[in-house]
């Protein structure tokens, strides 16, 4: 393999493929990039077996392709060097089966390669009908729902995000069993098979880094134990999550007790003053009491003190409520919603809470309460 291309050019790739690796993988060659010079370009590649990620560098932003072929080499130290290099023509030359040089003006590198035929396969097939949406509404899907999965593992499948396609609607979902997103869409064309998977939210989590041009559209390829993304030149592949995601369709109310709409803003900073006297040993505690048109926001920590917020608040009754919850997952929750005035449903001060836009019921939020009254 002998080539030379534009730092900048390639290090855009290599910034996609190091995503691929881990740094915890005990096993050498995943921890490995493989480029691979084609007629068509150069494709680089890497896995550590739960995501792969490969990117395309057409031969029309190399400036020479002068031996085809393809190398393996430490990921770290490929991202490092090229990294520090400046923005100039970098040459790379394999001068033995094991040995790359990587060379500019001023610089040069001797490294040893890895065997290619030790790299893993990667099986990024496409199927004929994938799910296809613009890369904003799939990078807002996953920021409106993704604090909400578990970091437990003794529940794997909480660990990720449920995504339930049926005819033209998905309905992505996240759960910590303590609080839960949901959000809605209508795709573009129904799907040719519905689907029930769960994608790890740390391989969703890398994935929304990549996206690049929120503009342009983004391919879901739904298989029975991976999902491939691609978009632009890239291709990424998840593992996703074996076993049943809980049905949690029967956890959010239909009818409430209480309505109560109040400005977002108000209401978010409000409970940011008041989680300033609360601790994480007492699960951010914060109490909310209506008093007529007026809720009143508190906490305290009895050996510092305590604080007490009020705001305006219109309800669809006069029926007043005392309720406790987490300051921080209502906090999660209202970070995710795009909007100026917000509804918070009530049916009791121990059943769930749901927090969502007044204008729109596509994203729906949901706090348990917190026992203390």
């Amino acid at each position: 393999m002998k080539i030379k291309i534009k730092q900048e050019i390639l290090m855009e790739h290599l910034n996609y493929v190091i995503k691929g690796i881990s740094s915890k993988n005990l096993i050498p060659i995943l921890n490995c990039i493989k480029l691979d010079l084609t007629d068509e370009g150069l494709y680089l590649m890497s896995t550590d077996n739960e995501i792969a990620i490969k990117t395309f560098i057409d031969k029309s932003n190399i400036e020479e392709m002068e031996v085809l072929g393809s190398i393996v080499i430490s990921g770290r130290y490929l991202y490092d060097i090229i990294r520090k290099l400046p923005n100039e023509i970098i040459n790379i030359e394999q001068v033995a089966e094991s040995k790359i040089y990587i060379f500019t003006d001023h610089s040069s590198f001797n490294l040893n390669c890895n065997k290619v035929s030790e790299f893993p396969d990667l099986d990024l097939e496409y199927n004929k009908n994938p799910i296809v949406m613009e890369q904003r509404v799939f990078k807002n899907i996953i920021n409106q729902t993704i604090f909400a999965t578990s970091s437990q593992e003794s529940r794997p499948v909480l660990t990720g995000i449920n995504f339930n396609i049926k005819e033209d609607i998905l309905e992505c979902t996240a759960t910590d069993s303590y609080r839960l997103a949901k959000k809605t869409i209508k795709l573009n064309s129904p799907v040719s098979e519905n689907a029930n998977i769960v994608i790890p939210s740390k391989n969703l989590m890398e994935f929304i880094k990549i996206i690049n041009n929120e503009d342009s559209m983004i391919e879901l390829h739904i298989f029975t134990n991976k999902i491939i993304f691609k978009f632009d030149d890239i291709v990424m592949m998840s593992r996703l999550i074996n076993g049943t995601y809980p049905d949690t369709s029967k956890l959010i109310p239909t009818s409430f007790s209480l309505i109560v709409k109040v400005k977002l803003d108000d209401f978010y900073a409000s409970i940011d003053r008041a989680s300033l006297l609360t601790n994480e040993a007492d699960k951010n505690t914060i109490k909310y009491e209506t008093k007529d048109d007026i809720a009143i926001i508190s906490s305290n920590i009895p050996e510092i003190g305590n604080v007490e917020e009020k705001i305006d608040i219109n309800k669809n009754n006069k029926e007043n409520i005392k309720i406790a919850f987490s300051s921080k997952y209502m906090m999660d929750a209202l970070k995710s919603l795009d909007c100026s005035e917000i509804e918070l449903m009530f049916n009791g001060e121990v059943k769930p809470i749901i927090v969502k836009n007044s204008e729109s019921d596509d994203l729906i939020q949901l706090i348990l309460p917190i026992r203390t009254y």
